[in-house]
């Protein structure tokens, strides 16, 4: 019996996604569960399962495809072949000790061991198209090379440290380049002298297409000013330094900086209510709950996983939903409706070393808080010239909805909370 999979609900406003990969090909068994196909919507990469255990028995669409919600991506037959998948690996471990008995299966178990064998070739359908180039292009087994993206699958940094680690044994022909040199790419402007070996045109992937348009847009439509404070973060410093372990303990999570930030926020955002706001037409809708967006950077572009009612959570709910985030999200494992919702957005920058920047609006948002890396400067406390580990914060506020004195005083007010963590507890 032959078992449509389609295209499941992808969350919130989110009507049609790309096909990124298929984990399986046609003739696979899979089990109940088991992911078949990658999806990529302009919110996150997600995979879908095989709704029973059998074999796929059609691919409907073909990688790179667009699809609705619903539509067919392939049929299972139910039940066939689904179990001798494992006496499978029996047969090919026999045929490799008989291969006098068994001709029929050697190449199979040679093909491992070959990496210019055709059936080696015919694995590479589950690369994406730039792997499976770079694969080809330098003659190289994939199944040699240990993959670093999501489930193990090999990425473009994967080929080519390979190809830097032993260029002689997986390029044999390098001393002959006309082999390597690629056909020529009608969209390259035939002016450009330029070697083609050197650069890699690739697909802008439907998540980066999105982020761009946004971004864009944002810029476009919003009257975006940036204003900056700095804030002195030795209370909180110590703060984590003495109560570290303790909280821990308590409550199975590491005490970090973004909480903090994130209950500070929220304080702000329920004195200046506007912050919180966004502009629907000609109107404006003031939300009087606090879902806050948390930006997280992943190998497929930056998401922004939210964290709901974050006003009725405590210090220790928010943190424990932070670090949730931060590993599902690299792990690509982040619902979309997860990411939908938000009303405000912290991007921490500071992570990667960022000193100073100017974030930009999510919208429909009309505010993006930005923290950034601590660095200890001097500073003029009581007259006295003393080091303080210091943190630029930078408030990117649309103009149309947030006036100055606004938007300063909101990030006067984090800067406030932060510099004595006290008023959290007292909600001064």
């Amino acid at each position: 019996m032959a078992i449509e999979i389609i295209v499941p609900t992808l969350g919130e406003s989110v009507s049609d996604a790309t096909v990124a990969r298929w984990i399986k090909t046609t003739g696979d068994n899979v089990a109940a569960d088991e992911p078949v196909v990658e999806l990529e919507t302009d919110k996150v990469t997600l995979e879908v399962p095989a709704p029973a255990a059998g074999q796929i028995g059609e691919i409907v669409a073909a990688e790179g495809a667009v699809v609705e919600v619903g539509a067919i991506l392939a049929r299972l037959e139910e039940g066939a072949g689904a179990a001798p998948s494992k006496p499978a690996k029996s047969e090919a471990k026999a045929s490799a000790e008989k291969p006098a008995q068994q001709p029929a299966e050697k190449p199979a178990v040679q093909d491992a061991a070959a990496p210019m064998a055709p059936a080696a070739a015919a694995s590479h359908d589950h690369l994406s198209p730039a792997v499976r180039r770079l694969v080809t292009e330098h003659n190289l087994d994939p199944a040699r090379i240990s993959g670093t993206g999501v489930g193990g699958r090999l990425t473009k940094a994967d080929i080519l440290n390979a190809v830097n680690k032993a260029p002689s044994a997986t390029i044999p022909a390098a001393a002959t380049p006309t082999p390597l040199a690629p056909a020529p790419t009608p969209s390259r402007a035939p002016s450009r002298d330029v070697d083609a070996a050197r650069e890699e045109r690739v697909p802008m992937s439907k998540l980066r297409k999105v982020i761009a348009s946004r971004l864009k847009s944002a810029q476009n439509t919003a009257a975006m000013l940036t204003t900056f404070n700095e804030v002195d973060m030795s209370a909180l410093m110590k703060l984590r330094a003495d109560f570290k372990e303790a909280f821990e303990t308590a409550h199975d999570i590491r005490l970090g900086f973004m909480g903090v930030f994130v209950q500070a926020a929220i304080q702000a955002l329920r004195e200046f209510p506007a912050v919180n706001a966004e502009i629907d037409g000609d109107d404006i809708i003031y939300k009087n709950y606090y879902n806050i967006g948390v930006a997280v950077g992943t190998p497929q572009g930056l998401v922004v996983p939210v964290i709901k009612d974050a006003g009725a959570m405590s210090l220790a709910a928010t943190e424990q939903a932070i670090a949730d985030f931060g590993t599902r999200a690299r792990d690509g494992k982040i619902a979309p409706d997860e990411m939908a919702g938000g009303t405000f957005t912290i991007s921490n920058g500071g992570v990667y070393g960022s000193l100073m920047s100017t974030p930009i609006l999510n919208p429909p948002q009309s505010a993006i808080l930005g923290m950034h890396k601590i660095d200890k400067r001097p500073v003029v406390v009581d007259d006295q010239i003393v080091i303080r580990p210091m943190m630029y914060l930078a408030l990117s506020y649309d103009h149309r909805i947030i006036d100055g004195r606004e938007a300063v005083s909101f990030l006067k007010r984090i800067k406030d909370v932060v510099e004595d963590p006290r008023r959290l507890l007292l909600g001064v």
